[in-house]
């Protein structure tokens, strides 16, 4: 693991109590002292941020519009995404278990870590802080919000980019389902045969999981490149 005060650095905030993140980067299986609270917090302040940073920066949208819209940048792949930016996985503490199973890089670890990290910043700091450590994280997202693509869920529009070009549905299958009941975690694959497109997703839940797998085709140069 790196020093903490290096990710402070990566945040570009400097903690008055340093312990609150390196409870944000604690993960429950290396710990008693970890970070569910503070994600539970740093998800309430997610939300809050991005909604007022939407509502700020385009009037055009309606309330549905900017529903849908924040809902695609508080989850997880956006999230696994500035935490791939920043490097999070080199700062996360977990146990061995996790550790030899890749947790550090784990897409659900990654995106909770990064909204506890948001909750401590919020007890560090206030809102004010916390606002400005998000907005900074999210701005290459926010600059390039395109109300046609980000008003609209993953799974619809891949579907309708594809569509659009002849290409057929795209087909979803569970590859795997792992964890007790009441925590499990699902694996799934979107494919497009006539692209040769084969993508996962993990997720909480089913949908959650075929909504990262969609994004993750969207990302593919193959589709951007339709």
């Amino acid at each position: 693991m790196l020093p903490i005060d290096e990710l402070e650095k990566r945040l570009g905030y400097f903690f008055k109590n340093p312990s609150l993140l390196k409870r944000a980067v604690t993960h429950r299986s290396y710990a008693a002292e970890h970070n569910e609270r503070l994600e539970f917090l740093g998800d309430s302040v997610l939300n809050c941020v991005i909604g007022y940073a939407l509502f700020k920066k385009d009037t055009h949208f309606n309330e549905g519009s900017l529903s849908r819209v924040r809902a695609n940048l508080v989850k997880q792949a956006p999230l696994v995404e500035i935490g791939k930016r920043i490097g999070i996985s080199s700062f996360l503490r977990v146990g061995d278990g996790e550790l030899n199973t890749g947790g550090t890089k784990r897409p659900s670890i990654m995106a909770d870590a990064l909204e506890a990290i948001f909750g401590a910043v919020f007890c560090d700091g206030g809102f004010q802080e916390a606002q400005t450590v998000i907005v900074r994280l999210y701005e290459p997202m926010l600059s390039q919000l395109a109300p046609d693509t980000l008003s609209k869920d993953p799974k619809t529009l891949l579907q309708e980019m594809l569509q659009s070009k002849h290409l057929g549905l795209p087909l979803y299958e569970v590859l795997e389902i792992t964890g007790a009941a009441h925590d499990q975690l699902f694996k799934v694959m979107v494919s497009v045969p006539k692209l040769g497109i084969k993508e996962t997703g993990i997720g909480k839940s089913r949908r959650q999981a075929e909504q990262e797998a969609a994004h993750r085709a969207i990302e593919s140069g193959v589709v951007k490149n339709l």
